[in-house]
């Protein structure tokens, strides 16, 4: 997993962040969305196994758990920290939002295959065991 800084070039109208699908996203980008949560809820909560995705914090302050092979992480995202996260296949994600208007932006290189996920935590365990 890597943490990634997008430019922001700001003037006296404001901030304006441009994102490149060849410089910044390190994958060809077959899917986009967008996941607005509730406060104190969490969304995600599972593991993929071939879908590798860009998290990009577009309002509020997002929380991500994720953890792999090798070890659990905590990150926590936010536009104003300019801080992206990427998220590799076979990593276990959790995603709070810390504010009712916080938005993430998801970038993937798969399109949407509900059995590319791993929804089951003892299951996922399992599996990075054995690799």
């Amino acid at each position: 997993m890597k943490i990634k800084k997008l430019k922001i070039y700001r003037d006296k109208t404001g901030d304006l962040v441009p994102i490149s699908l060849k410089y910044n996203i390190p994958f060809k980008t077959k899917r986009i969305f967008i996941i607005h949560g509730k406060k104190n809820h969490t969304r995600a909560d599972h593991a993929h196994y071939k879908c590798s995705q860009f998290l990009i914090p577009l309002c509020g302050t997002i929380i991500v758990n994720y953890e792999n092979k090798k070890s659990k992480f905590k990150k926590i995202l936010s536009l104003k920290k300019n801080n992206c996260l990427i998220l590799k296949p076979m990593t276990w994600c959790k995603i709070k939002f810390d504010s009712s208007n916080s938005k993430l932006m998801v970038f993937c290189d798969k399109e949407y295959d509900p059995s590319d996920y791993i929804r089951d935590y003892k299951n996922f365990l399992s599996m990075i065991e054995k690799k």
